[in-house]
């Protein structure tokens, strides 16, 4: 599959609110702030659209702070969505995610090749197809859907395919805007293929 080239820089500059204003927009990037640092670029980004900005926050903050599914698994899905993609600042900022949920690095350097080879357990790699099946065709086949029924619940099963659908639009978002990733931010590993 020939994918097109990513912006090579933004094609919107993040919106920088004064966060000394009283406005609802400041208010709103105050609660995106990410480990105590300044605004993330996406959350400036989606600032050009408040409402919707406001809204993300909300469904992203289900996934990453109220979902029911353990941050390990969660993280698989995200990575290798963000991978499948070819979403870099998606990757990245799940790579530092997915380090605190306990994915090593080896695992998460797997999940940027086109196999995503590894010791993954049956129920990881029910995750990896997942992600992978939703990202191909927009579906999930039988066999994948079987093996993650044996492990999930029905909640976390529709968790499992929203989270999948939500990090694929975001990913999209990402990269037909250009968004770049903050410095520091980590890319793809050496071995992502």
């Amino acid at each position: 599959m020939t994918h097109i080239p990513r912006p090579a820089s933004a094609r919107l500059a993040p919106v920088e609110a004064d966060p000394l204003a009283a406005s609802e927009l400041a208010e709103t990037l105050a609660k995106t702030v990410f480990r105590n640092g300044p605004v993330l670029n996406i959350m400036g980004t989606l600032a050009h659209q408040p409402t919707l900005l406001k809204r993300f926050n909300a469904l992203g903050g289900a996934f990453l702070t109220h979902g029911l599914l353990p941050p390990r698994e969660r993280e698989i899905v995200i990575l290798r969505v963000g991978w499948n993609c070819r979403s870099v600042y998606e990757f990245g900022q799940h790579t530092l995610i997915g380090r605190e949920a306990g994915l090593s690095e080896g695992e998460i350097a797997a999940l940027a090749t086109i196999r995503a080879g590894g010791p993954w357990s049956a129920d990881d790699e029910a995750l990896i197809a997942l992600a992978d099946e939703l990202c191909g065709d927009d579906c999930v086949t039988d066999a994948t859907f079987a093996a993650l029924r044996r492990r999930w619940s029905d909640a976390e099963l529709v968790e499992l395919v929203a989270l999948g659908g939500f990090y694929r639009m975001v990913s999209g978002f990402l990269n037909a805007l250009g968004v770049e990733p903050e410095p520091g931010l980590p890319g793809w590993p050496p071995s992502a293929a």
